[in-house]
């Protein structure tokens, strides 16, 4: 045996320059091809970034473009002012139902493949729908866009946590922007598009449907990519430099105590997220702060109408507070994300609603654009939940769940809201009770807001309540 030991040590002394060789040869090999990795990943991160802000540019047009036609297709459909405010809520409605399915389909087929089919059936819905000709082909045509808005709502801070999990915040702030930006464009130019189309509602809604093809084309490269690995994150790139210099011992101490960690919590597939306290609040915040949202969108351009406002410039003062939402909808995520608690910004952005809501009661006409800027701001409520969602979730599993459980469940509270607001109006020939709803309904949102935005996680929740 001794002999053996001193003959392997006298051939590893025989040829130091071969080994020496091989090894640099190796390393050389290795060097170009990670060079070539890092340079596809950083690609690929590109082209994700891409495709969030064409895809979130294009999840509101199919509603707010209807909200300033509104008027327009009830004549043309011959509409009652309650089946107008079932054709609002059937956005909510959609995003409930189809929403479910989207963590399903995105762990069969990946997120992006179906978020790439989410934008084919946008596109499709919004070409097919003005042209139906009846209000049943214009709901079943709006339910198909729908559907592809609401698998896309809920895989896009899935697609977030998994490309860049070091920079949550800013990314859920670009794409919530790109959303806004979207929202407003459709309810500022949908009016005057219409106009100069031939003064044809259908040419005006139909448009939107281009701008969804677009989208589709940078998903397209990416899903035969399915397999890849995500891209580097800042903190993985850190990581792995330090890694190349040697530093493996404390890397591989701080793995042994992440996996301890994972050890000690849930793992998503027996993660019952419909026990977490948290998962409940974050996802009746999201159903009121939508319920506000879809009003918004579906009649606040009616209402100032009524008050004897011009079709377009209601059209314009919708599309300012949707446009609110540009440059807030990047600020509050980034934040949100430097707070342990986002009860202070639920509150401060609950009361800009309570005011623009008291403004609209007593003075619609007379302070319409401070009225319109108020609920822009509080309408800001939609990107901070998305960015609670990927803060109150440990894993990008985790977060898929929440996000699919948060957002189907809040969606379908918010179902009744636009619809009861039509019956409200039909019947009671005014606004005073629709805008006395609305009132109403922010104060549990705020509430439940609080709650959400406490420094806690879903796993984090389920193991203590597994030690109990």
């Amino acid at each position: 045996m001794m002999g053996g030991m001193v003959s392997e040590e006298t051939r590893t002394r025989s040829a130091p320059r071969s080994t020496s060789t091989s090894t640099s040869i190796r390393s050389s090999s290795g060097t170009a091809d990670d060079s070539q990795e890092t340079a596809t990943r950083a690609w690929m991160a590109r082209l994700v970034i891409v495709g969030l802000v064409l895809t979130a540019v294009n999840l509101r047009p199919a509603i707010t473009s209807l909200g300033a036609l509104l008027e327009e297709v009830r004549d043309g459909l011959g509409m009652s002012g309650s089946v107008a405010g079932l054709l609002t809520s059937v956005p909510p409605l959609c995003f409930a139902v189809f929403g479910v399915m989207a963590p399903r389909l995105a762990r069969r087929f990946g997120p992006v493949p179906v978020v790439c089919a989410g934008m084919v059936a946008i596109a499709a819905g919004l070409a097919i729908r003005p042209f139906t000709g009846s209000t049943t082909g214009f709901l079943a045509a709006s339910a198909l866009a729908l559907m592809g808005i609401a698998v896309s709502n809920i895989l896009m801070p899935v697609i977030v946590k998994r490309w860049f999990p070091d920079r949550v915040g800013s990314m859920t702030g670009l794409y919530s922007m790109a959303l806004a930006l979207g929202t407003a464009a459709a309810a500022a130019v949908t009016v005057p598009a219409a106009e100069v189309l031939g003064g044809s509602w259908q040419s005006g809604l139909a448009m939107w449907a281009g701008i969804a093809a677009v989208a589709v084309v940078p998903w397209l490269p990416l899903v035969r990519e399915r397999g890849a690995a995500p891209a580097l994150s800042g903190t993985a790139a850190a990581g792995g430099a330090s890694a190349a210099g040697g530093a493996s011992a404390p890397r591989e101490a701080s793995q042994a105590g992440e996996a301890s960690s994972r050890a000690a919590r849930p793992e998503p597939d027996t993660l019952r997220i419909a026990r977490s306290r948290t998962a409940w609040a974050l996802a009746v915040f999201f159903g009121l702060q939508a319920t506000a949202a879809y009003i918004t969108m579906g009649w606040m351009a009616q209402i100032f109408r009524d008050a004897g406002v011009s079709a377009g410039t209601a059209g314009l003062l919708l599309a300012v507070t949707m446009a609110m939402g540009v440059p807030l909808a990047f600020v509050i995520p980034r934040l949100a994300t430097r707070l342990s608690h986002q009860g202070p910004i639920v509150i401060a952005l609950g009361v800009c609603g309570l005011v623009g809501y008291a403004g609209l009661y007593f003075a619609p006409a007379g302070g319409a654009w401070a009225w319109a800027l108020l609920m822009g701001v509080s309408n800001c409520a939609f990107p901070l939940a998305l960015t609670m969602v990927g803060m109150r979730a440990r894993t990008g599993a985790g977060v898929a769940k929440l996000s699919g459980f948060a957002q189907s469940t809040g969606y379908l509270i918010s179902v009744p809201g636009p619809l009861l607001v039509g019956v409200l109006y039909q019947h009671s020939g005014g606004w005073g009770l629709p805008i006395a709803l609305m009132s109403a309904l922010m104060i549990p949102q705020i509430v439940t807001g609080i709650l959400a935005g406490r420094d806690r996680t879903v796993e984090d929740e389920a193991t203590r309540r597994s030690a109990r």
